[in-house]
């Protein structure tokens, strides 16, 4: 009887301890999760890099069935992005909406005074960083990048035009930049997104545009597009054969004569007001996302280059390149007074 009582006893001591065990865990197993369908803003139109990862990641999340609810991809690309960025910051609170963030982020503000910046949302994380190519029709005569600026240089002035997406920001702050080297104005077409820009090239309606790769590479398989080269200090990294040629056999601009660089952020962030918890579950989730052999796939196909950041680490990335860009858009004229 009494060699009983020890093993009830003791059994009844494992099963508390087993308990306050799990209490403590508890907050582990009780994080926040979204409770409905969540919406991925994207502040451009269809077809572009930004909606092309978006929903890449969105394919990645429901194959691997990272996250219980849906997700949606929503298009807001009015007003050079606005549209969608506004759209997040109003959603104050609101954990099952995220902005797909690029270098609009600091445009917006810059160039048109609008109530936005970065820091008036919450910031997730950082997946990658994406670079621009200067893309000609592959019926052009220049077949390099010196061809191009000669064929300018020689051309009256204005009658080269270029295509990019959306007005006073990344691709005309390029444009600016690569007319201001060349010294010889370029006529510079915004247009919706990438992917319309990457038609007008196609359909020969404009001489070059500074898609990202992801925006132009479907045109440079099939045929009617070609790199001349990439607005980067260091060739791209991938060395997969995609056309003719691999990424990183595009060389630099600035090997080319044109010293021009720049390379754009792919980021998400939740609206404001929305807590620590609810920003964890999405880093969380966009690391595994990066992780999966899918996503390695895409960037290596689209020539992005691999990049997780959050946290302190983001927050740092985002001042530097706030700083960056005031810079640049000062200097292309595109700051608007206060």
């Amino acid at each position: 009887m009494k060699k009983l009582m020890q093993k009830l006893s003791y059994a009844v001591l494992l099963l508390t301890a087993a308990a306050i065990v799990g209490v403590m865990a508890a907050p582990a197993f009780a994080a926040w999760e979204p409770t409905k369908p969540v919406e991925f803003i994207v502040p451009a139109g269809a077809g572009g890099a930004s909606d092309q990862m978006a929903r890449t990641i969105q394919g990645i999340i429901l194959k691997y069935k990272l996250m219980k609810q849906p997700v949606l991809i929503l298009n807001k690309g009015g007003a050079s992005g606005a549209e969608g960025a506004m759209d997040v910051k109003s959603a104050k609170a609101d954990p099952h909406k995220l902005m797909v963030a690029f270098s609009l982020i600091y445009t917006l503000p810059i160039a048109q005074n609008l109530p936005l910046s970065w820091d008036q949302f919450n910031p997730v994380a950082m997946i990658a960083l994406d670079d621009f190519i200067l893309w000609v029709h592959s019926d052009a005569p220049y077949k390099t990048t010196k061809d191009f600026v000669n064929a300018i240089k020689a051309a009256p002035e204005g009658s080269f035009k270029m295509g990019g997406t959306g007005s006073k920001r990344e691709d005309q702050i390029i444009n600016v930049a690569f007319e201001k080297v060349v010294g010889k104005k370029i006529t510079y077409i915004p247009y919706k997104s990438g992917g319309e820009a990457q038609i007008q090239l196609a359909g020969k309606h404009i001489a070059a545009n500074v898609n990202n790769p992801s925006e132009n590479v479907a045109q440079w398989r099939a045929g009617s597009a070609r790199p001349l080269c990439v607005f980067s200090d260091k060739p791209m990294a991938y060395k997969k054969k995609i056309a003719d040629i691999a990424w990183s056999d595009i060389p630099t601009c600035k090997s080319q004569g044109i010293d021009v660089q720049y390379q754009m952020l792919r980021a998400f962030f939740l609206p404001p007001g929305t807590t620590k918890e609810q920003v964890t579950f999405y880093a969380d989730l966009l690391k595994q996302v990066t992780s999966k052999p899918e996503w390695l796939e895409y960037t290596e196909n689209m020539a992005l280059t691999r990049h997780y950041a959050t946290g302190g680490e983001f927050v740092d990335f985002l001042k530097k390149d706030m700083e960056k860009h005031v810079q640049l858009m000062t200097e292309a004229g595109f700051a608007a007074k206060k």
